[in-house]
């Protein structure tokens, strides 16, 4: 027992602290935490002024409320291990042999504040602490390598910030150089490789090329081979290896990756303990994982899993911490998700309530601001194609347009930003007939396919999307150029999608629907048999329960029509009732496409009726046509195609059975449909003309 007043007390609270840190780092137990900031604030005041030890009792005091923060996300700990460690700096005198420490020390707490706040000042203060830590540290001292690893680290973040290849290379340089100089069996050889892994993850996702997807799959297993069992590392080595084949199964399609990232998210999750302050992205990454299976099988139950694993993520994050934001974004996409599977309109106001939150919650300056606008945009383009609300399209281009506006030139999600507004463009142009919106969306839709690499797992999705563009602008001014264009840039992302892609289907589908297109102007039946065959291998590659499903039905629905138009069998007509059938069967009660679903089966219903002259047919169109009305709001873009269809209909009951409330009715809707229809007319992508 030392008593008060002892010399040596100091440094029994300081040793004291030491330990109850090194076991809070091993264990997670906030109790040891709390004990070490105890002791080392003791061993702090029991030092006097002038005292050698004085600016080191600073320094172990500032990483303690380091450690803090980072479990607890208080600010006010931040600020007092910048406070602490900035301190220990002033009381050191040039040469001293901690200098570069604290130097380190106070670079990973600027760091830290950095990544809360997004001020690049910050940034730029870490990099400079550092630069200066391993400038003062002599070739051959046992801490060079730890030196080049937390530069190289801040080099990251600064071209996660600006985007400039030049400090992504340097990352990559200094991470490396950390390596080379770790020997065999060093402690810290395992955080070499996952470091260096992170930094080939950057630049695979800037470049795509695969064999910095290969090299990051091979550092991150290097780091698990090397964590032994028992480890409080090993978590953390499951984690980042899931990352890697989570990337490698979005490139190439491999279900194996797909299985492989969520047995390590499960091992990373099993592995830590409650109350540990990584539990949370845990609980994140494993719901991450298993959204990316239900968007690929279509498994309802992976993607209520997404849910509960996000879920718990959020509340497990306490107010304040600088993950928040994020952990409300990821829910959102998730009810996203559901929300297009189900059509449950709750589940989109949650989508835009954890969006709104996510973007509050966020800083400006902070990096994350244009994720926060881009993931709004996405929720509020979702609410106008269900409602057709004008207000909810004019946010989600405003929402895109702040995100391409906040995004840096360089920078690696420039070219998603530039592929969102397009697609919001095309959104407008369709309801307003506006022809600067569908050029603004070419225009965005051609820049972001300029700025992705020819090896870039993205390039398909955008050669889809500048394809539908071209698509629209054919439909509204007649150029075969225009035709011509989409078929060649949907044929572009067919053939760079890889066979057991998740969005395979989808390329066989979008390309269906020009050769519709060319085949409906032309008349060329290879095309209609092209777009018939385009279909069919969309509905077989998608599996029973995926989410589009039902519009893999309809769309092949559309090609059997057209094709029982031109050749009049009937066995054709009969699929495409069926196949409608189908896809409105399949369709939820809520789900935004339910109008699309009657529509559609009513057109096949009016076709077998004027063919066969079955009354029944006539009726069943009828109340089709009727029901499709009923489910679109006022104000949406297809209300008036509504309106004519069932005019038509009626038109034909009137002459069939003579009835004058059905000529009434006939009158009635098509005048409507008129009063209704602007001056440019926008043909529906898979409509039908009756």
């Amino acid at each position: 027992m030392t008593p008060d007043g002892h010399p040596g007390l100091p440094d029994r609270h300081a040793v004291l602290g030491v330990s109850y840190s090194d076991r809070y780092r091993r264990m997670g137990d906030m109790a040891d935490l709390e004990n070490a900031v105890k002791h080392f604030s003791r061993a702090l005041a029991l030092t006097s002024n002038g005292h050698p030890n004085l600016p080191g009792r600073h320094v172990a005091l500032g990483v303690a409320y380091t450690d803090r923060y980072r479990r607890i996300g208080n600010m006010a700990d931040l600020e007092n291990s910048i406070k602490y460690t900035s301190r220990a700096l002033t009381l050191t005198p040039d040469g001293h042999p901690g200098l570069p420490g604290w130097h380190a020390a106070l670079g990973v707490s600027y760091t830290d504040r950095y990544r809360r706040m997004g001020d690049t000042a910050d940034l730029e203060n870490a990099v400079e602490h550092f630069s200066c830590a391993l400038a003062l540290t002599p070739d051959g001292h046992p801490g060079l390598s730890d030196r080049y690893a937390a530069l190289g680290v801040s080099y990251s973040d600064r071209y996660r910030r600006m985007g400039d290849m030049a400090d992504l290379e340097n990352s990559i340089e200094h991470k490396s150089r950390a390596l080379t100089l770790t020997p065999d069996g060093h402690p810290d050889l395992p955080d070499r490789h996952a470091a260096l892994g992170v930094s080939h993850t950057d630049r695979y996702r800037r470049m795509g090329d695969t064999a910095d997807l290969e090299n990051a799959v091979e550092h991150f297993s290097r780091a698990l081979a090397l964590t032994p069992d028992g480890h409080p590392g090993l978590s953390d080595r499951h984690a980042a290896l899931g990352v890697s084949y989570s990337d490698r199964y979005q490139r190439m399609g491999d279900m194996a990756d797909l299985e492989k990232a969520i047995r390590c998210d499960s091992c990373a999750l099993a592995l830590t303990p409650y109350g540990h302050p990584g539990l949370p992205d845990r609980y994140a990454a494993l719901g991450a994982s298993y959204t990316d299976r239900y968007q690929r099988m279509g498994d309802t139950v992976d993607l209520e899993r997404s849910i509960k694993h996000k879920s718990r993520a959020l509340t497990l994050t306490p107010d304040g911490h600088p993950d928040l934001p994020g952990r409300h974004a990821a829910l959102g996409a998730s009810y996203i998700d559901r929300y297009q599977r189900m059509g449950d309109t709750g589940d989109l106001e949650k989508a835009i309530e954890c969006d709104s939150w996510a973007l509050m919650l966020t800083s400006d300056g902070h990096p994350g601001v244009p994720d926060r606008h881009a993931a709004l945009g996405v929720s509020y383009s979702n609410r106008y194609q269900r409602m057709g609300d004008m207000a909810d399209l004019e946010n989600a281009v405003e929402h895109f347009s702040r995100a391409l506006a906040l995004t840096p030139d360089g920078h690696p999600d420039l070219p998603d930003r530039h592929a969102a507004l397009g697609v919001s463009y095309t959104d407008r142009y369709r309801r307003m007939g506006d022809m600067a919106d569908l050029e603004n969306s070419i225009e965005h839709k051609t820049r972001a396919i300029e700025m992705t690499s020819d090896s870039h797992p993205g390039l398909p999705g955008r050669h889809a999307a500048l394809g539908v563009s071209y698509s629209d602008r054919y439909r509204r001014m007649g150029d075969m150029a225009d035709l011509e264009n989409s078929i060649e840039h949907k044929s572009r992302a067919l053939a760079l999608t890889p066979d057991g892609h998740p969005g395979l289907s989808g390329r066989h589908a979008a390309l269906g629907v020009s050769y519709i297109d060319r085949y409906r102007r032309v008349g060329d039946t290879d095309d209609l048999e092209k777009a018939i065959e385009c279909d069919s291998r969309a509905l077989a590659l998608t599996p029973d329960g995926h989410p589009g499903l039902s519009d893999r039905h309809a769309a092949l629905g559309v090609s059997y029509t057209d094709r029982y138009r031109w050749m009049g069998n009937m066995a054709d007509l009969e699929n495409a009732v069926e196949h409608f059938s189908r896809a409105l069967a399949m369709t939820s009660d809520s789900h935004h496409n339910l109008p699309d679903r009657h529509a559609a089966i009513g057109v096949s219903y009016i076709d077998r009726y004027r063919r066969m002259g079955d009354t029944a047919d006539l009726d069943n169109a009828v109340e089709h046509f009727s029901r499709a009305l009923a489910l679109t709001p006022d104000g949406h873009p297809d209300r008036p195609d509504r309106h004519a269809a069932l005019g038509a209909s009626c038109t034909d009951r009137y002459q069939r059975m003579g009835k004058m409330s059905d000529l009434e009715k006939s009158i009635e809707y098509t005048s409507r449909a008129l009063a209704l229809t602007p001056m440019v007319t926008l043909t529906c992508q898979t409509g039908i003309l009756l």
